[in-house]
């Protein structure tokens, strides 16, 4: 049976054009790779998104894929890849038209409550504790903030992270001491509280 084979074997017998074993890699990565994309999107729909196009450009490049790395280091590196050209196309625009009135009381503009429950002081205190944190962490480099959300949340070692990234392994462990270094400054007031 395709799910009880690795990584490797399984894309080697996509390679031979079994979508059943392509399914089963779909299967492994899909959240994976989704909660990657959102670290850098913080949008599940465009996560979704990037998810199904690496997974489109993985089962492209099958008949090519040789198994000198890792699976997961090889489909990290097409992840990473999409992703950072994903986020160098669509960088946030910052202008705003002289005739913009959404500042204004008179305006069209409305916010929505999301949640019109009251929320207890704890999950309030979480929540913003959470949002610090993705904002320090989007505050990182791009290569300290990959370093960290490779190895951090994705579970994936120094080594695979170098290959990843194409560092060695001594500047990968000094991108992450640099991040967290850099992430302890930011985040002392949360640990004041």
């Amino acid at each position: 049976m395709a799910g009880d084979l690795s990584d490797v074997e399984l894309m080697l017998k996509v390679k031979g054009g079994d979508r059943e074993a392509f399914s089963v890699l779909v299967y492994r990565y899909r959240k994976p790779l989704i909660n990657f994309a959102y670290r850098f999107t913080a949008d599940r729909g465009v996560s979704e998104d990037l998810t199904h196009e690496v997974f489109l450009k993985v089962f492209q490049a099958a008949s090519k894929y040789e198994p000198t790395a890792s699976f997961s280091t090889w489909l990290y590196r097409i992840a990473t890849n999409t992703t950072l050209n994903h986020l160098r196309d669509n960088k946030p625009q910052l202008v705003r038209s002289i005739d913009d009135k959404s500042g204004d009381e008179g305006s069209d503009f409305t916010f929505e409550v999301r949640d019109p429950r009251a929320l207890a002081e704890e999950e309030l205190i979480e929540r913003e504790r959470v949002r610090q944190i993705r904002k320090a962490l989007r505050a990182l480099p791009e290569n300290q903030r990959l370093a960290v959300v490779l190895t951090k949340y994705q579970d994936l070692s120094i080594k695979e992270t170098a290959e990843i990234l194409k560092l060695s392994q001594t500047a990968v462990k000094s991108l992450i001491f640099r991040a967290y270094t850099s992430l302890r400054e930011q985040l002392i007031p949360l640990v004041d509280v």
